[in-house]
């Protein structure tokens, strides 16, 4: 019997268009003889919608017809079931039965746990990182705290927020990690939002820009001479295992948005980023590298996939973890299949854990049976 997986996409995030090609590579790598596809589209507006189609990706090219096309829906337990309901019935809209949920959303409202912490509270099956993991990756702030108490390296960097005027403190501030540095919003991905700044006039351009996406910036020490070098990690806190490792190959500073995802007149997706696999490293840096991004994958709660995105000076040798993606782009299935295995099995993989990870819910105490209520109500 085929697993019935409603894959989440779309969502509430600067993101959004991103998660949409995430998804589809997914749903096109998934074997139709194990998985039956549900496509569940999540507008920029929150609402969740369904239409059999949204599997397709070219329906995609006008969003409004998707929105008007497709109908609301919300995701319902009974019991062990669980059910995509119409918000209005019909006799076109009809529930859907499911067995998990595969949520391929990047960026705030989807790969910051919210979305998770709504499938938890449901009690539904999903794949990839907890409420926590989801969020821990996200919050680059809470992210870099755990990953120095953690012995880890970061960086040199610092925090301000919204409610911090920018003033003398914060300039004398930046001043001693030494320009140039970095700015970049606190819970985005994808580069947006994110400066290279060589004095004070650029930081607090940079500055103005980033809170415009988030109330709380990290400012880090831009690394020189630098090699940008990624590892994927599969599975777990108990278990994981390192992918190869990739070399993004950019005459730029910092990867933009455009960079990332546009390839000449279309969007084609993470894929379309130069890069070199493996990294052009030695195997001593390579088995480092590797080892910090299982430790880095375990101390910050992930599971499923995620990838570990490093940075290297090639001068003073020094190594850093830059940050984690929880949901990463295409779920960095290019570097699987580097490391011999295909996407398909990937996504098997991802559903296995999954479920262990469900088990083991399933057998913890969330609260009594005893009714203090009634109890009080006897004098006790």
């Amino acid at each position: 019997m085929r697993i019935k997986v409603v894959v989440a996409f779309g969502g509430e995030s600067v993101e959004h268009e991103i998660s949409i090609l995430s998804a589809h590579q997914v749903m096109q790598a998934m074997n139709p003889m194990k998985y039956e596809v549900i496509p569940l589209y999540i507008a920029k507006d929150g609402r969740l919608l369904y239409h059999p189609l949204n599997t397709e990706l070219e329906r995609f090219e006008n969003l409004d017809k998707v929105e008007r096309e497709g109908y609301e829906v919300s995701l319902q337990r009974r019991g062990n079931r669980f059910y995509m309901c119409p918000n209005k019935y019909s006799f076109l809209r009809k529930e859907i039965s499911f067995d998990m949920v595969f949520p391929i959303l990047h960026g705030t409202h989807g790969e910051d746990g919210t979305f998770q912490g709504y499938l938890s509270t449901l009690h539904i099956p999903y794949i990839g990182c907890s409420v926590l993991g989801g969020a821990i990756g996200q919050d680059k702030i809470i992210m870099k705290q755990i990953l120095e108490d953690s012995g880890l390296p970061v960086a040199p960097w610092f925090y301000w927020t919204l409610l911090k005027p920018l003033d003398d403190t914060f300039f004398r501030k930046a001043e001693r990690l030494s320009y140039p540095l970095i700015v970049k919003p606190a819970n985005l991905g994808s580069s947006i939002g994110v400066a290279k700044v060589e004095n004070e006039v650029e930081l607090h351009r940079a500055m103005i820009e980033a809170y415009q996406y988030d109330g709380r910036v990290v400012i880090e020490k831009a690394i020189e001479h630098v090699q940008e070098i990624n590892c994927a990690v599969l599975g777990d806190e108990q278990t994981c295992e390192a992918s190869v490792l990739e070399e993004v190959l950019s005459s730029k500073d910092i990867l933009s948005y455009a960079d990332k995802y546009v390839c000449g007149e279309g969007v084609k997706g993470i894929v379309s980023t130069r890069r070199c696999i493996p990294a052009r490293i030695d195997e001593e840096l390579a088995l480092e590298i590797q080892t910090l991004a299982k430790e880095c994958f375990r101390c910050l709660c992930a599971s499923g996939t995620g990838r570990i995105d490093f940075l290297y000076n090639r001068e003073t040798k020094d190594l850093y973890i830059n940050e984690i993606n929880t949901i990463p782009g295409s779920l960095a299935f290019y570097l699987w299949e580097k490391s011999n295995l295909p996407f398909p099995k990937l996504i098997d993989r991802l559903v296995q854990i999954a479920k262990k990870r469900y088990a083991q819910e399933q057998k913890r105490v969330y609260s009594y049976s005893v009714n203090i209520l009634r109890l009080q109500g006897k004098g006790k």
